[in-house]
């Protein structure tokens, strides 16, 4: 590599020969510093040798960028750096790590809340089950499609939209706060839920470098954000005894049959309302009377089908109509035998029910009962049960709840059809309560146990 004074008009003429595929000029003034030239471009360039021997060569810049001048104080500048021990390429790949560390903090603290948010749900669906990832999912909805239910108009945005939409840095005490004082005066229960979707969220963060630096993780843990928390209430409704015949009067006129069918299957086999309406035909087995259940927490259980609840499913089955819809919508041609749910939706996108808690309602409202919620009638078979007397075990195991003692779950092992003689006996005297339901029906009641005081 020959070594001349570098100059502007030396640079110009200096090339690299058609038989290489580069060439160097050293300058003489500068140690280290030298013009690299290829087929298309020329370069200033800064080479020497590190304490330990190896030699090291990184680029300063295109010679039409840097002045001589410029390039030989950069030279000296790498020099001293290898002088004090430094490798020059190690120390700008952390300088450019460092810039750009800085500007995705920008970003983060910039951008809306709801981008963490994102990453959030997509590190931790897979360990989520369907219902609680759609759960935050909703939370944050934009809003503002048409209504497919209920009165006319737009949806609302998630209960989390107008907290997430802020950058995540300014999501701290005060701003948590402020969010769930608004939304715990008219949806308290919400409220509660959201808020422990945000303290999650924001926990998450601290263990993620690049949102750790800027959420505020104390922004859920202040005692004034704690004051404003709704307290958590047990809820009591349930369907009483003396209520039957009224609720199942007030069912049975529900213009919507399958929905009729629908809470009074609920309020007969003690399911709960997600597990019910994700039921399908083939979960149905019409010769040994039995229903599988997607069961939330032993992944799936099988229960009797009763001679009552086996009616409103064969009557669903055989009959041609179709779920009303509101006025204006197309409706389905198909009948619910066509659709692989049991309990179908022309309204919901995937065609299986959504619950109709509304109707319900209105249906408990006409009939002079005060709100019952569609989970109270999963309580109200719990309780109801125990009129007449049948063991916690079992009425445990129809409703799919965990077994409380050691004995229940090690020593309790119950066939399907000692399941059914107590399940019919419960649903043969909830119909008896209900008067003159199964008369209705043309049905044979099967033998019932009365209920003993």
């Amino acid at each position: 590599m020959p070594r001349i004074n570098l100059t502007a008009g030396a640079i110009l003429k200096f090339s690299c020969p058609p038989d290489k595929a580069q060439a160097f000029l050293r300058d003489a003034g500068s140690p280290g510093l030298g013009v690299r030239a290829t087929k298309g471009a020329k370069v200033f360039i800064f080479q020497a040798k590190l304490a330990d021997g190896r030699t090291v060569r990184t680029t300063i810049g295109d010679v039409r960028t840097w002045g001589i001048d410029d390039a030989r104080r950069e030279a000296r500048r790498l020099q001293m750096l290898i002088d004090q021990g430094h490798d020059p390429r190690e120390v700008r790949r952390e300088v450019i790590a460092e810039h750009a560390e800085k500007r995705k903090q920008a970003m983060v603290q910039q951008a809306p809340a709801l981008a963490a948010w994102a990453d959030y749900i997509g590190a931790r669906r897979h360990q989520w089950g369907e219902s609680y990832s759609r759960q935050h999912e909703e939370a944050v909805k934009e809003g503002g499609a048409p209504r497919v239910y209920g009165k006319q108009g737009t949806t609302e945005p998630g209960i989390l939209r107008p907290l997430l939409s802020r950058p995540l840095a300014d999501i701290d005490a005060t701003a948590v706060q402020s969010w769930l004082k608004a939304e715990a005066r008219t949806r308290p229960t919400r409220a509660r839920f959201a808020f422990a979707l945000v303290r999650a969220f924001i926990n998450w963060c601290a263990d993620h470098p690049e949102y750790a630096q800027v959420a505020h993780l104390d922004a859920c843990a202040s005692r004034a954000v704690r004051q404003e928390l709704p307290k958590k209430t047990a809820r009591k409704d349930s369907v009483l005894r003396e209520q039957l015949p009224a609720w199942f009067a007030a069912v049975k006129a529900v213009r919507n049959p399958i929905a009729a069918a629908y809470f009074q299957c609920l309020l007969l086999t003690g399911a709960r309302a997600g597990e019910l309406a994700a039921l399908r035909w083939e979960d149905v087995d019409l010769q040994w009377n039995s229903l599988t259940i997607r069961d939330k927490v032993e992944g799936e259980r099988t229960i009797p089908l009763t001679p009552y609840v086996r009616h409103l499913l064969l009557n669903l089955k055989a009959s041609n109509v179709v779920p009303i819809v509101a006025a204006g919508r197309p409706r389905s041609s198909a009948a619910p035998n066509a659709s692989p749910w049991v309990f179908p939706s022309t309204r919901s996108p995937s065609g299986k029910r959504v619950n109709p808690v509304a109707t319900h309602k209105r249906a408990c409202t006409a009939a002079g009962l005060g709100p019952i919620t569609l989970h109270g009638l999963r309580r109200s078979f719990g309780s109801l049960a125990e009129w007449i007397e049948v063991p916690a075990g079992v009425v445990a195991q129809i409703m799919g709840h965990k077994p409380s003692a050691t004995a229940e779950k090690h020593y309790r092992v119950r066939p399907l059809d000692l399941l059914r003689m107590w399940h019919e006996r419960i649903e043969a005297w909830i119909l008896e309560q209900a008067e003159s339901v199964q008369a209705n029906e043309g049905q044979t009641a099967p033998a019932v146990m009365r209920a003993t005081r």
